[in-house]
Order: C-alpha cells, then structure tokens, then sequence
C-alpha cells in the first residue's frame, strides 16, 4: 500500500507533466501572413487544434484573439514581424502572454473590416491551422477592379488632328473608331498557403505559374486588340470558386490557368491542355490530374461556410455544353503551338472536372507547361528562356483562336 506522501509526491509529479503535456500537445510551428487586395490572412499552423476566442474593438479598429492553451514561443513572436508597410488591412500585430494559459493576438488595422477566423485539419505539407482572414469594410477592390475594366472596355477613340484656320481658331475633328478589346483572364495557379507541386530542387510551382503567366500578360498587352488581366498577381491563395467568380466580374472573353505538373514517377513528362467534362475523365490520369487540382482549396485554406451559388448551378446551365465545345477549340489551338516548344504528354485536349474551369460562359482551359517531378522538365521550367517560349507558345495559341472567327458574347452575372 502507497504512503500518503508517496501518494502526494505522484499526484504533484503527473500535474507537472500534464501541464508540460498541455503545452507540448499545443504548440505553434509555424506562422504566416498573406496580404491580397481582397484580403489579408493569417495563419498559425500547431500540431494539435488551436481553441480560441476573438472580439473586434474599436478606436483604434482592432481584432482581438486569445490562443487557449498556447504558450508565447519563438515561432508565434516571429508573427510580428510579418507585417509589411504596404499591407492594405492590417497596421501591426501585437502578441503577448496574456495569462499562464492564454497568449493574446492583437491586429491593429488600418480601416474597419470585417473579420473571418476558421479551423483546417492538416494536410500535407501542413498540419492543424488557424485561419485569420482580414477583409475591408471600406472599400471593394472588386468593384474597384470591375470600374478599370469597364473603362478599358469603352471604344478607343483615335484623334485625327486636322488643324483648319479660321478666323484665327483651330478646329479638331475627332473620328472615332470602336476596337472592343478581347479580355483574356490569366490564373497562374496555386499561391500563398498552397504552393503546389514542389519539384526535388525545391522549385515551387506557384513560383513557376506565376512568372510564365506575367510573361503571357506582357505579350498579350502589346496587341491592340486584346488586354490581359491576372487572377492574383502577387503571392496570396485565391479559392478555386473565386477565381471563376473574378474572371466572370471582368468580363472576361477567355480564361487561362498555368499549372506545372507532378507526378509519382519522375519518367512522366510532357506538356498538356485541359478543358471541363460534364460526363467524367477522358482518361485515368485526367482524373487524377482533377481531384489533385481541386484538392487546391483544402491546402489555400478554405472555410466550409464559403458558398457560390454560380459554381452550384454551372453544370445545369444549357449554356455550359457549348463553352466546353469552345473551350476544347481553345485548347486545340494552344496545344498545337506547344507541342512546338515541348512534347506532349497528351497529344489531344483532355477533360475532366477541374473546378477552375467551371465557368458557364467563358471558354477556359487549364495548361500544364511541364512535369516539376521530371528532373529535367525542372530544370526547363527554371529557365527564362523556356518560360518565354512556353508563354509565346499559350500566345499563339489564343491568337490563333481569335483569329479563328469566334464570336465572343459579353457574359453578365448570374
């Protein structure tokens, strides 16, 4: 039989390491922050759920959010740091011990701004986070977007100066002539949280999508015709449905995603277009190609409350079945142009459900330049000099679509 002090000595010793436990189980790993135009997140990644709670103050506009059962350590003090001047949201971020069991989160904010804060279960690479997402009150960059593009959209105006004096006053005439720009939308894939495939060199693919797509913008813009506008220009996450969402708000007449392919064998290489299917893959890897693409939102980090009532009706659009007809004649185009810079890995568009290209009304196809687990396709992606053919090559492609004599029709919101 145990002595009481024995008993008590025990009892004190498992309190200790419970505690020790505690703090252990739910420690920080890791913490990030992602400004965007239309938002501004951040993440502290733990290896176990964080519990929390948050409230919104005001004068100055402040979040505040406690971190149960989390301990100040070097990884959650490095949040600080993160902010930059040009963030659009947020001010600073203040951290401190707020009591043995608490440790509190304080977000200073530029403007009032309503706030989101949602849990992901872990996925590789990541484990368990806690999502903050910023978003402004004040201001719609959206609908500051969609202003730039309907001004882009008017007719271009050419200004004859033809100079007649009379009574010693000149007289501009003005002729006037409509060019209606073809807007292409540029998505180069993945960002923030989610990097994508990552090749044996640590080459990111959101990196590589990211650089090619600003090279297809430049190249794009140099035409009178045409104006390219991207999904997301900088490092930040913009959700699948989103992405279909801005395309739709500019108003856009063609819609582009840039990829760089993986896969578990390092053999596998080649380039590959990609439009949507109603009736399933057109092939096994299609398929596996699909469910790794739109397993995108799962890694950028989407909350399970986020809905779009577009995506939820694309595919009983009727208008659907003939976007996919003109999205199939897109992609023919481009896959003909780069098979010229690199070999196929398919040598026709293929189609599967890729979230991304769920557009009702918008001919879209997603490209996947290269394989980032082909040891030499890696290198390739790296250089300047593959990226500006790959991106001459989507060009070309889309010009030749163009030129075709498609009639594009202007969609509207549904």
């Amino acid at each position: 039989m145990l002595r009481p002090n024995l008993i008590k000595f025990l009892l004190f010793i498992s309190t200790i390491i419970f505690t020790c436990n505690l703090f252990a189980i739910n420690s920080i790993k890791a913490t990030r922050v992602w400004p965007a135009p239309d938002y501004t997140r951040i993440t502290i990644e733990s290896n176990s759920k964080i519990n929390n709670d948050q409230m919104m103050l005001q004068n100055p506009e402040r979040i505040v959010v406690d971190l149960k059962g989390i301990q100040l350590n070097r990884a959650l003090k490095q949040l600080t740091n993160q902010v930059k001047s040009d963030d659009p949201n947020i001010k600073k971020i203040r951290i401190g011990q707020f009591n043995k069991r608490v440790t509190r989160v304080v977000i200073d904010l530029k403007n009032s701004a309503r706030v989101k804060i949602f849990s992901l279960s872990p996925i590789a690479p990541y484990q368990h986070r806690l999502v903050i997402d910023v978003y402004p009150n004040e201001k719609d960059s959206i609908a500051i977007l969609l202003k730039q593009i309907e001004e882009m959209k008017k007719p271009v105006t050419e200004v004859e100066n033809i100079v007649q004096k009379k009574q010693k006053k000149e007289v501009l005439i003005n002729k006037k002539l409509e060019i209606k720009k073809i807007i292409i939308a540029i998505d180069p894939g993945h960002g923030g949280e989610d990097p994508g495939a990552i090749g044996k060199r640590g080459t990111k693919e959101k990196d590589i999508n990211m650089r090619i797509s600003k090279k297809l913008k430049n190249l794009i813009d140099k035409q009178k015709n045409m104006k390219a506008i991207l999904i997301r220009d900088k490092d930040y996450y913009v959700p699948l449905k989103g992405r279909v969402s801005k395309a739709r708000k500019y108003k856009a007449d063609i819609f582009v995603s840039i990829h760089a392919d993986a896969f578990n064998k390092r053999s596998v290489s080649g380039s590959s277009v990609f439009a949507l299917s109603k009736r399933g893959a057109s092939s096994a890897f299609a398929k596996f190609l699909a469910n790794k693409e739109n397993e995108a939102d799962l890694i950028g980090g989407v909350s399970i409350d986020d809905k779009e009532p577009i995506l939820a009706r694309t595919l009983l659009d009727l208008s659907q079945s003939a976007t996919i007809n003109d999205s199939l004649k897109l992609g023919n185009f481009v896959l003909r142009e780069i098979k010229k810079v690199n070999k196929l890995h398919k040598k026709r568009v293929e189609q599967a459900g890729f979230a991304v290209l769920k557009a009702p009304d918008i001919p879209s196809i997603l490209v996947e330049t290269a394989f980032l687990s082909n040891p030499q396709e890696e290198r390739n992606l790296n250089s300047n000099k593959f990226q500006n053919k790959i991106a001459k090559a989507i060009f070309k492609g889309i010009k030749g679509y163009i030129n075709s004599g498609v009639n594009f029709k202007r969609n509207t919101d549904i």
